[in-house]
Parts: structure tokens; C-alpha cells; sequence
């Protein structure tokens, strides 16, 4: 009778649930994310490579009469560089003030400025429906045939974006972007400046995860365009770019950080033309922000810096 009784087994393993199978890291190729804007393909290495430099002072106040209404009022004072054919930069010592209005609702965004020149320009931001949204901008002029405008229409759909343009001077333009994986995104751009008799393609992919982006871009115009945007840490983010036009051979390489504190913000980029340029934004109090700008170039032995405030939110 022993020999018929089957021997004692050992109980069967728990599953291991602290493992995911495989096929739940599959890609949901159904349920792809929005891409970014076409136009701001490279917006990462954008806000780290080109900070908002200038020469002099600055001073910039917003007062918010309520929730959606705010008026700015801000003063420059320092050289402007006007074009000349010598290799010497030449600089014309120049004073502004600009008055500015706000209306800022979760649908509508109106913004206006007038400066002391003459010169207007006027933002606007429609949501028409979830998906759709108008943008307009314009600057007038008393300069004649310097007035612009330019018009557009935004679709985002689940997974894609488009865009059409209209502007003066008989110019058309439309771009689409699709997303083809979780992280990467291609997309295409056409356009028409009758004015001009001219027109173009373009393409361009973006490729990014939790700690990196990388963009690539070509035209019809002879502009090959490549960004790398590295984060290091939660603070620190590295940048660099290379532009090449392959019809005037123009090659340019830059290379930058972003390092943010607690209390600032710290931006700065060395170019192989020779250019080497910080900017810096310290918080001082609750509205009250400091400003530092700084910009050497080597080759035309031109040195430029500026200091400004920012009163309020």
C-alpha cells in the first residue's frame, strides 16, 4: 500500500506581482499623447539657449486691478545697434517706455502694447471649442509697408496637431504633427509667401523621455536644425544645438545650461561664433524679481550688459 500512496508535493510558488509582465509595458499604440505644437518642437532647448538678453537698464511693473484685467507699464534705457556694412558694431544711445493691458480668462487672452515710437502691438488667444482655438498677432507702424498681421487656426486631436496660417503679404502656411510611438513624434510644415514668390517644405521629428529631448528638423530653404536638451537632475538641464544651411553654408553650434534654485534662475551659452552670454532672474520678495544680462562677443569684439526689476506678479 505504499507504494500506491503518491509522494508528499511541495506547494506550488506564489506569483511574483512585483514584476510587470511584458505585455503591460506594451506600447498602447490606440491611445498615443497629444504632441507638442509643431512651432515649439524645440521649446526646451529654446528657454535654455535663448534667454531674453538686452543692453542697459530695464524696469518692468504689472499692477492687477482684478482676476483678468492687469495693466504693465515698463522703461529701456540703452545703445541700440543699427545696421551698418563695416564689421564695427555701431550703437545709438535710444530711451523707451511701453504701456501695456492684459485680459487674461481660461478662454480669451487679449494682450496690447504701445511704445513711445509709434509702434502697437496686440496678441489674441480664442478657444473656440475643446479643440479648436484662434491666434492673431499684429504690429502697426508708422513706418510704411513695416505694419504685419498674421492669423491662425489650432486643432489638437487625441493623438495629433494642426495648424493653418494666414498672413499679409499674400502669406499662407500649414503644419501637422502626429505621434507615432509614446516618445516620438514626427511632423511636416508647407507654406506660401505670395508677396515674395516663394514657398517651402519642412519636416521635423521630436524624440523625448523623463530626461531627455531631441529634436530634428530640415527645410526646403536649406536649414538643417538638430537640438539636444539633457536633465540632469530635477534643477539642472544641459542644451545644445546645431544649425547648418546647406545654401549659404552658415554652420552654427551652441551650447547652454539651465540651472534653477531655489531663490533664481540661471541660463547661459557658448556659441563657435565666439559668443558667450548668461542671464540671470533672482526673487528678492513676493513680486519683486532682479535681472542680469550679459553677452560677449569675441569676433566683433562687442560687449553688452544689463540690469532691470520686475515689480509684480
Amino acid at each position: 500500500m505504499a507504494g500506491l500512496v503518491p509522494p508528499a508535493t511541495a506547494p506550488a510558488p506564489a506569483p511574483d506581482t512585483t514584476q510587470k509582465p511584458k505585455e503591460n509595458e506594451k506600447a498602447d499604440y490606440l491611445n498615443l499623447p497629444c504632441p507638442i505644437p509643431y512651432d515649439e518642437i524645440s521649446r526646451e532647448a529654446y528657454m535654455s539657449l535663448k534667454p531674453e538678453l538686452f543692453e542697459g537698464m530695464r524696469v518692468d511693473f504689472t499692477k492687477g486691478l482684478n482676476q483678468k484685467f492687469s495693466l504693465s507699464h515698463s522703461v529701456t534705457m540703452g545703445p541700440t545697434e543699427i545696421p551698418s556694412q563695416s564689421p564695427e558694431t555701431i550703437k545709438i544711445p535710444t530711451a523707451q517706455y511701453e504701456f501695456g493691458a492684459n485680459f487674461l480668462d481660461p478662454k480669451l487672452m487679449l494682450v496690447g502694447r504701445v511704445l513711445t515710437d509709434g509702434r502697437l502691438n496686440a496678441r489674441v488667444k480664442c478657444d473656440l471649442t475643446e479643440n479648436l482655438s484662434l491666434k492673431a498677432n499684429s504690429q502697426l507702424t508708422n513706418e510704411p509697408h513695416m505694419s504685419h498681421g498674421m492669423a491662425s487656426f489650432d486643432y489638437k486631436g487625441r493623438d495629433f496637431r494642426s495648424q493653418f496660417q494666414l498672413g499679409n503679404g499674400a502669406l499662407f502656411g500649414a503644419n501637422y504633427i502626429q505621434s507615432v510611438t509614446p516618445n516620438l513624434s514626427l511632423g511636416g510644415e508647407v507654406f506660401w509667401a505670395g508677396q515674395h514668390r516663394k514657398s517651402g517644405i519642412g519636416y521635423a521629428a521630436r524624440f523625448n523621455t523623463d530626461k531627455m529631448v531631441a529634436t530634428g528638423q530640415v527645410a526646403s530653404t536649406g536649414v538643417v536644425a538638430v537640438s539636444y536638451v539633457q536633465k540632469v537632475s530635477d534643477k539642472v538641464s544641459l542644451a545644445s544645438d546645431f544649425m547648418y544651411n546647406y545654401l549659404s553654408r552658415d554652420v552654427t553650434a551652441s551650447f547652454g545650461y539651465d540651472y534653477i534654485l531655489r531663490q533664481c534662475r540661471l541660463r547661459g551659452k557658448v556659441d563657435s561664433n565666439g559668443v558667450v552670454a548668461g542671464f540671470l532672474e533672482e526673487r528678492l520678495n513676493m513680486g519683486l524679481n532682479f535681472i542680469l544680462s550679459a553677452e560677449i562677443d569675441h569676433t566683433k569684439k562687442d560687449y553688452k550688459f544689463g540690469f532691470g526689476l520686475t515689480v509684480g506678479e
